[in-house]
């Protein structure tokens, strides 16, 4: 493990995109978790996050794992630009003849798509206790910690997102065509989610719409993106402001979209190590 992970080090020490980008997500991403601290200008009200209770426990995991999360395509750009100059600039073919593996290419990939999935939730734990501490008007320890498995869920959504990413890279080689093809894909997946999800949703209030959602048995819930995305619910019905008119939010642990997203996950990693396999590089 710590000659692959030398190995990276290295190959992404002289790769300045690499550099550039992966100093330029954290810097957002820490920056990010403190906007609840900004006023905010919308469609000409002054809204202020921290008042709306973005920074109380237990919402707060909730906030903040949603809030950064957005951001993972930004990291995204760095685990393909890392995988894909692998082959534009023939490292990969270069280090098989070196005597690298093709299994050892993959762990090396998966042990830098870890470090980045570790380091980025450790931050968001940190920053998300500190705010809590700081600004949380609950207290009680037993509602504190009661939503903390997010924290979880995030490392095992960008883990995953990250993997799908690798799949693609190896798929496809060149970033602009992984780029495309992943663009290409989650407009088909929004597609077929919308195919299933409207017709049911036709004529409902919006309260009936959320308790469907939330209730019925929808195929598209286990795609691949779909899974990635439930694992971490959208907060924003949690506002105060949402709260006070009488919308009711009830926190639950996505078990099925976790099975969903680690089996894909095992899918991807599986089907990248095939393909390097299978083709004459």
């Amino acid at each position: 493990m710590l000659k692959l992970l030398k190995l990276e080090y290295y190959k992404n020490l002289n790769y300045k995109p690499f550099k550039v980008f992966s100093i330029l997500y954290f810097a957002i991403l820490i920056a990010l978790l403190f906007i609840g601290l900004v006023d905010l200008n919308v469609f000409g009200a002054t809204i202020n996050l921290k008042e709306e209770g973005i920074y109380n426990f237990p919402e707060i995991w909730n906030f903040t794992t949603w809030i950064v999360a957005l951001l993972k395509i930004f990291l995204g750009l760095i685990i393909v630009f890392s995988i894909s100059q692998e082959f534009t600039n023939r490292m990969f073919k270069q280090n098989t003849i070196d005597g690298l593996s093709r299994k050892e290419f993959i762990n090396s990939k998966l042990l830098t798509i870890t470090i980045f999935s570790a380091v980025s939730t450790l931050i968001v734990l940190i920053i998300t206790m500190f705010l809590g501490y700081q600004y949380s008007k609950v207290t009680d320890p037993s509602k504190m910690y009661a939503e903390v498995y997010l924290i979880g869920n995030y490392f095992v959504k960008l883990f995953a997102f990250f993997s799908f990413l690798m799949f693609l890279s190896v798929l496809l080689r060149k970033s602009m065509f992984v780029f495309l093809g992943f663009f290409v894909y989650w407009v088909v997946e929004k597609i077929l989610i919308g195919i299933e999800t409207l017709p049911k949703l036709s004529g409902m209030q919006a309260e009936q719409k959320k308790a469907v959602l939330e209730n019925d048995f929808f195929i598209t819930n286990f795609l691949p993106l779909e899974s990635m995305s439930n694992l971490i619910p959208n907060p924003l019905m949690r506002l105060n402001m949402i709260q006070g008119m009488g919308v009711k939010y009830t926190a639950h642990y996505p078990t099925e979209s976790m099975i969903a997203t680690i089996i894909w996950t095992i899918v991807f990693i599986g089907a990248s190590y095939w393909i390097l396999r299978k083709r004459d590089w």
